[in-house]
């Protein structure tokens, strides 16, 4: 044989080499040789084919041992299949490398430390030749050994990997996907190491891989080597970007989430065999982001890159999933491994699935959630993969974390659950591959979770996932929305939650008529805004102490607020992108600002908070002026840089006209000018005077939004609070309806967008219908009763197109 012919560097492998150097070493060549000249760092390395590795068994007269030690294999029973998969390791491993392979490896490793230094070490990663397909990763199957430094070692990290062909896990997962283990070669990929064990590393995904929204690059980074990350055992730090801001110029960090970070896997001192070893993680380093947002925003860039060449080649969109890695001595950024993602990716278009608890149970513990479904049944705590036998079909795995030699078992669980991990790590991988929920990083799972007892796993209530006792009763709804038409009144949802925002673009939509911004104050940011501007005026010591601990990352505990707001906002923006998302500033009452973390010290007390301090009139109010203006900066923040125009603003509960026209100078002079670049401001019609002077209004607001919950207290005199007159809140009263008939024919005299945003149409489908027919431009629901509502309009209009045409407001401002 040629004295090369079982090596290939990088520059002479491309991504159609997969069944010469397997399909990880096929997409690093392919990077390397094709977007290395646009700045995508990759290090450089070698394949040994998977030619060299039938060349080795075939040396070894290896092949028909092979056979008979699989033969009759019965892949569910986990003794069997450890003792045949022990068997085979120990014939692969046991041929001895032929004298040419041998010395053309020691001769390419030697060119490799010519070009960074004899003192460089190699990552040895095994490539088969069915891995990185586009419906089946094969991620993990097999063994990657880091840091080997020396000629032996590096010679016996390659049989290793030969013989990982067999891992217990590879022989199951091979079965399953429906593989001949004879069929499947492996080949060795050996790269230079980036120094991560002194800076950090990570799993970028061009998608989210929860739901499967497109438009995002989703980055997790945790200190040190990147086993830790893709095995679960830590819980990283979590970055979205959103893509078509982003190539537009929008360069901004759209949500971040810190992880606990509380390990990180560095080299290993010493001469023993062990490599890598974990550390603890510094505490000053657990409590920051392991990666600037300029490091964010260049492997942003990255991926995006990356994914367009994929999907140039493939002629169709590509979602990736690729790991990366920081060298702490030189700073820079690489790409270690791109493959496509083949989960989330896969789901078919147009089929929503919608899974809902139908009652309560106790929280036992919480974690990052997997999935939108719901799962349940017996946990079973499984401490080691020694105790793996104990498992039974249908049950709920509670584990600290799992590795590739767990899935076996795990394709026969219900739900997963693990103490340590994130989004990316092992466990989430394979629940998502496998289509059950999981819940992970649930610190102290295996010792507040017990064998035997009934469990609910919840991951459709946004990124927390939660386990409760018992078996809660839960719904799933499947609708194909592909199929269903749009009616000409625009359908909206209400929403308040980020975390259910990618979630709920799915669903047949024409954007967020109201998305409420104190849901993002109370559970993202949980302080009162003044109490960040001012905390000398919070008195008691050690309320005043948790407040600057929430924002101890900021230059100033007022900018915590700002970003955090952002962040909660932009995500609903960018998830309904370019559709509009109308977002109604902060509508507490003053006795639920004063429930907020140091609300107490600014909020007066009021005997009717209903009627009292709330909306527009606080916006320009000494008392609360500055709160108003931190809202503001961080509504600038989205529409300008996050580049998401698609924001559009609404004020809450505005008693007069003049009031009116001082909150919009007033969010003028804060930089939200109306009309400028296309921002439009609206107001709730929710009190009579609003509809009374909706000529008046009109002059100072784009688009009237009725909230029916306050516009029916204040029509009937009745306090909605009040559980005394409650049998007299009714929005289906006929001076109510007459209010909405006299809202929706002003609007559309002064060619304003009406719409309707409060709970009445989620509650009462006839309501709707009379909405619809009286030609109100938009109804925003609930996400929960979108589809059914959307039926019930489309049947309307067209029974009125037969019968008589529907009011419309074709000639009213349009929504953009």
């Amino acid at each position: 044989m040629p004295a090369s012919s079982h090596i290939r560097f990088f520059d002479q492998i491309c991504a159609d080499d997969v069944a010469l150097v397997g399909g990880k070493t096929a997409s690093l060549g392919e990077m390397y040789r094709r977007l290395s000249p646009q700045g995508i760092e990759v290090p450089n390395g070698f394949a040994i084919t998977a030619e060299a590795y039938r060349y080795v068994l075939e040396q070894a007269r290896a092949w028909q041992p092979l056979r008979e030690a699989l033969q009759g294999l019965r892949a569910d029973d986990m003794e069997d299949l450890a003792r045949r998969g022990r068997r085979a390791r120990e014939i692969v491993y046991g041929a001895p490398l032929p004298e040419d392979l041998r010395g053309e490896i020691l001769e390419a490793y030697r060119a490799l430390r010519a070009q960074y230094g004899q003192e460089v070490s190699v990552a040895v990663r095994s490539s088969a030749t069915a891995e990185d397909l586009p419906t089946a990763s094969f991620a993990g199957q097999q063994e990657t050994f880091l840091n080997v430094r020396g000629e032996e070692r590096l010679l016996d990290a390659v049989r290793r990997c030969f013989a990982s062909l067999f891992t217990d896990r590879s022989i199951h997962y091979r079965i399953d996907q429906g593989f001949d283990h004879f069929k499947v070669a492996l080949s060795v990929c050996i790269m230079k190491m980036v120094r991560s064990d002194l800076a950090s590393s990570g799993v970028t995904f061009t998608i989210d891989t929860e739901t499967g929204f497109r438009d995002v690059v989703m980055v997790t980074a945790a200190y040190g080597l990147g086993e830790n990350i893709v095995q679960g055992a830590v819980d990283p730090d979590e970055f979205l970007v959103f893509k078509p801001t982003f190539e537009q110029g929008h360069r901004a960090v759209l949500r971040r989430t810190r992880g606990s970070k509380k390990i990180k896997l560095v080299y290993a001192e010493g001469g023993t065999r062990e490599t890598t070893r974990n550390i603890p993680t510094p505490q000053a380093d657990r409590e920051r982001f392991c990666l600037t947002d300029a490091e964010v925003l260049t492997l942003a860039e990255y991926a995006i890159r990356i994914e367009r060449h994929y999907s140039e080649r493939a002629g169709h969109p590509v979602p990736m999933d690729i790991e990366w890695a920081k060298d702490g001595l030189d700073g820079r950024l690489y790409i270690v491994q791109a493959r496509p993602e083949t989960v989330a990716s896969q789901k078919r278009a147009g089929l929503l699935e919608e899974f809902t608890l139908k009652g309560t149970g106790a929280s036992l513990v919480a974690g990052r959630a997997v999935g939108t479904r719901i799962g349940g049944g017996v946990a079973r705590v499984i401490a080691s993969a020694a105790h793996l036998a104990e498992f039974k079909p249908g049950e709920v795995l509670v584990t600290d974390i799992t590795t590739p030699d767990w899935e076996p078992i795990m394709k026969q669980a219900a739900a997963i659950v693990t103490n340590r991990g994130g989004r990316t790590c092992h466990a989430a991988i394979i629940a998502r591959e496998l289509g059950i929920p999981a819940v992970v990083g649930a610190e102290g799972a295996t010792e507040r979770l017990k064998t035997g007892e009934t469990v609910t796993v919840s991951c459709a209530e946004g990124d927390l996932g939660r386990v409760y006792a018992g078996a809660i009763p839960f719904e799933v709804r499947r609708t194909d929305v592909g199929s269903l038409p749009r009616p000409r009144t625009k359908i909206m949802l209400i929403l308040g939650n980020p975390e259910l925002a990618f979630q709920a673009s799915f669903l047949p939509n024409d954007g967020v008529g109201l998305a409420r911004m104190e849901f993002i104050i109370a559970e993202y940011i949980r302080a009162h805004p003044m109490a960040l501007l001012h905390p000398e005026r919070v008195a008691d010591e050690e309320e005043r102490r948790a407040l600057l601990e929430l924002a101890r990352d900021y230059p100033r505990p007022a900018d915590y607020f700002v970003q955090r707001l952002a962040e909660g906002v932009g995500t609903i923006a960018a998830a309904f992108h370019p559709k509009p998302v109308i977002v109604r500033m902060s509508d507490f009452k003053t006795n639920e600002y004063a429930s907020l973390p140091g609300g107490r010290w600014f909020e007066p007390q009021e005997a009717n908070p209903m009627l009292g301090f709330r909306g527009a009139s606080r916006y320009t109010h000494p008392a609360y002026a500055e709160g108003f203006a931190l809202e503001c900066a961080a509504m600038k923040r989205v529409r300008e840089t996050m580049g998401l125009t698609n924001l559009q603003l609404m004020i809450p509960f505005c008693r007069r006209v003049a009031e009116g026209a001082r909150v919009v100078a007033r969010m003028a002079e804060l930089g939200l000018e109306r009309g400028r670049d296309g921002l439009q401001i609206h107001v709730m019609c929710e009190i009579p005077n609003n509809v009374l002077l909706i000529d008046e209004f009109s002059q100072l607001f784009d688009g009237f939004s009725i909230g029916s919950n306050d516009l029916t207290q204040l029509t009937l005199g009745v306090d909605r609070d009040s559980a005394m007159v409650a049998f007299d809140f009714d929005e289906r009263d006929a001076g109510v309806k007459r209010m909405l008939q006299m809202a929706v024919e002003g609007c559309r005299r002064n060619r304003r967008h009406s719409g309707i945003c409060g709970q009445a149409p989620s509650d009462y489908p006839e309501l709707a219908e009379y909405l619809v027919h009286l030609g109100i431009d938009s109804i925003s629901l609930n996400p929960d009763v979108v589809i059914k509502t959307t039926a019930s309009v489309l049947k309307l209009e067209q029974t009125s197109a037969g019968g008589g045409p529907v009011m419309t407001s074709a000639a009213a401002s349009p929504l953009p």
